[in-house]
């Protein structure tokens, strides 16, 4: 602002200047004329009237001087040059006070320039001395009268003072004009051009200083009370936003907004939650492109296609779980029926589908794998009261399969059981230093006949030192199912790696195995209770299908992580991680 404030300054003071100097030399010159004129028609007035006595008479020595005493009472220097171009007589010491030298450059002046006889007689102003040639009829010689004009000189000087003093004036006068238009005008406009700037960008604090007169005066009252007003609804609608936002992101359902071309403008906090990632990764993308499930890509379509509202229940695996919504989807349209997006809500009903699920299924495999056994206890335990104990062989094998199916039953009980403690929302974990390394080092002594017996080689990495956190006896029976499972799904010759390892804040225990793999559409549903990927190995295997269901429930009860990477006949991996500070109660 003050730069510019400068340049104006600067540029009006030149126009001044320039002008001043015109009009200065312009007077100049007409001053000039007008001396030079008044010089030239006295000189003319006074020599005519004495060479006009001088030539009643003859042209003498006498008369000549007695001529250069009459011009000098008329103040008018004389120089005689005569035929013969010398000078016989001049009175230049009357009117010049000049030396010798400069006394002899002027007669050489007027010898040279001033004595020619052709054309009309002209004055000569140099050095400040006027020269007028006169010619008579007496001779061929002419008389050149001379008078000094050091007015000129003044003059030009005192209209150069007074041009300076007018400009002097005219700068100080431009300088306090624009003061006062920059201060008054220029000034609280630029103010104004700021603060408007600023409101427009956002910022509702920006104020004018309020002035008392004009209608600049008028100007920064009503900004100000635009800003007041513009700063009263941002407030407003501050507010507004905060309370949708608050619902938005609050509700239990997660919400996607979709707009007519299909892309993204806003997700809350509750989907990203099921969806996981950050509202980076979906707003200003294409749906199908940000999500990349095809049954919400159909919903999404059908719904611009017929552009009513659609209800639909949708499966999406997401890692080793599977889970429900049910999606809401409708058009949106404006007042004028203009066609505006979608919106989806998805509402989580995994844990009713999961409930509903597991009571149809425990009743179901409940049922089923307690009438295996028990219908092979009732039924060996009525052919040996029919008579069959009186044959000792059949008596011992008989008796041998009633303890293998009654042992069954009580592995199925007890799972159930466990299965159900770990579930209660009163069951807590006794926590204490967990090292996982010796757990595994006394699990394989357990099972050391299991893959001995099937010539499983088993190799470990186990970092000792590696500890956390944690509740040691759920550990050690998740460790048991996962080592277990391992041996009983890896063939004859095959290989079993266990690797405990520490990371930056968790420990990771890795078992990879070399055995009949999991299908890819099977992980999601391998934690679930009594399902088997193979239920005719399973069940010769002579697990109960809860297993897996256990070691979930206590993963989750540390708040732990356990991943699953399964290739059909080339093996399985579970990686399960804890955190080394376990503060869950």
């Amino acid at each position: 602002m003050k730069q510019q404030t400068t340049r104006t300054f600067i540029l009006y003071s030149f126009l001044i200047v320039a002008i001043s100097i015109m009009i200065g030399i312009i007077f100049v010159q007409i001053t000039q004329k007008y001396v030079i004129d008044a010089v030239d028609e006295r000189i003319r007035t006074e020599g005519s009237y004495l060479l006009s006595e001088l030539e009643e008479e003859e042209l003498s020595l006498e008369s000549l001087y007695d001529l250069g005493a009459v011009s000098q009472q008329f103040e008018l220097g004389l120089i005689y040059v005569d035929e013969h171009n010398n000078v016989p007589l001049h009175t230049i010491d009357n009117v010049l006070h000049v030396t010798s030298n400069e006394k002899e450059d002027i007669i050489h002046f007027v010898k040279t320039e001033m004595t020619t006889n052709t054309g009309d007689a002209r004055g000569t102003l140099k050095n400040g001395v006027y020269y007028y040639p006169f010619t008579t009829e007496l001779n061929d010689g002419r008389f050149i009268f001379l008078i000094p004009v050091s007015t000129i000189g003044s003059i030009t000087k005192n209209i150069w003072i007074l041009v300076g003093a007018t400009l002097l004036v005219a700068i100080l006068v431009i300088f306090l004009i624009i003061y006062n238009i920059v201060k008054n005008y220029v000034k609280p406009v630029r103010n104004a051009s700021h603060v408007l700037m600023k409101l427009a960008n956002g910022n509702y604090n920006a104020r004018m200083y309020e002035m008392n007169y004009g209608e600049v005066g008028e100007l920064s009252v009503t900004i100000n009370s635009l800003a007041r007003n513009l700063m009263e609804m941002s407030i407003q609608n501050e507010v507004q936003n905060d309370r949708l936002q608050a619902v938005v992101d609050n509700t239990d359902s997660g919400l996607m907004l979709v707009d007519g071309k299909g892309y993204i403008h806003l997700v809350n906090r509750t989907f990203l939650e099921h969806f996981k990632g950050k509202a980076d990764s979906y707003v200003g993308f294409l749906y199908y492109e940000a999500v990349t499930n095809e049954q919400i890509h159909e919903i999404v379509r059908d719904v611009f296609m017929t552009e009513d509202r659609i209800v639909k229940t949708v499966v999406i695996p997401m890692g080793i779980e599977r889970k429900y919504f049910k999606v809401f989807a409708s058009p949106i349209q404006n007042d004028s029926k203009v066609w505006k997006g979608v919106v989806l809500a998805f509402h989580d009903v995994t844990d009713m589908k999961r409930l509903e699920e597991m009571r149809k299924d425990f009743v179901a495999n409940v049922s089923h794998e307690l009438k295996t056994p028990i219908t092979s206890i009732k039924g060996f335990a009525e052919t040996l009261l029919e008579g069959a104990h009186k044959d000792p062989n059949t008596l011992e094998q008989f008796l041998s399969i009633i303890y293998k199916e009654s042992r069954r039953l009580q592995l199925l009980i007890h799972d159930l059981l466990e299965l159900s403690k770990l579930e209660k929302d009163e069951f807590h974990l006794i926590k204490e230093e967990v090292r996982p390394a010796r757990l595994v080092e006394d699990i394989l002594q357990l099972v050391e006949h299991i893959y001995q017996e099937k010539q499983v080689s088993l190799e470990t990495n186990l970092d000792k030192d590696a500890t956390f956190m944690g509740d040691a006896p759920r550990i050690k029976q998740l460790l048991l199912n996962i080592i277990s499972n391992a041996i009983q799904y890896t063939p004859k010759y095959g290989k079993v790696y266990i690797n405990v390892q520490q990371l930056d804040n968790n420990i990771e225990i890795s078992v990879k195995d070399t055995g009949i793999g999991i299908p890819s559409e099977d992980i999601p549903r391998i934690f679930e209770r009594f399902y088997r990927v193979d239920k005719a190995r399973s069940r010769n295997s002579g697990g109960t299908g809860l297993g897996l269901a256990i070691v979930k429930h206590i993963v989750e009860a540390h708040d732990g992580e356990i991943e699953v990477e399964s290739k059909v006949d080339e093996g399985t991996t579970f990686i399960i991680r804890f955190e080394k500070k376990f503060t869950k109660a």
